[in-house]
């Protein structure tokens, strides 16, 4: 299941958690996010329990995306005891993500 970020739950959500968190930070009017999202959707899935996903919305939420320095989109984040340890930017596929996943975890 994916969770819906923002500038005010991400440290909640994010940064507090106790498991890895993978951040997809897209926009609504990306076309490579929208190809992207069904591999996103997929490890939320296949992960459950063990990486928690959450979509960040950069026009919703523009301080988070900033702050991590986001300038393209889609970028995923993998975030591990509240820092970044993993950055992917465009459309990858599935395999390299599962890739940087499977160490973590």
């Amino acid at each position: 299941m994916e969770v819906v970020v923002t500038d005010e739950n991400f440290k909640a959500e994010v940064l507090d958690a106790k498991i890895p968190v993978l951040v997809d930070f897209w926009a609504e009017w990306c076309m490579p996010c929208k190809m992207i999202a069904p591999t996103v959707e997929a490890i939320a899935k296949e992960y459950e329990g063990k990486l928690k996903v959450c979509k960040l919305n950069v026009d919703d939420a523009p301080v988070t995306a900033t702050q991590y320095s986001v300038m393209s989109i889609p970028t995923l984040l993998l975030f591990k005891n509240g820092k970044v340890v993993d950055k992917t930017v465009g459309v990858v596929p599935k395999a390299a993500i599962d890739a940087k996943l499977k160490p973590l975890l």
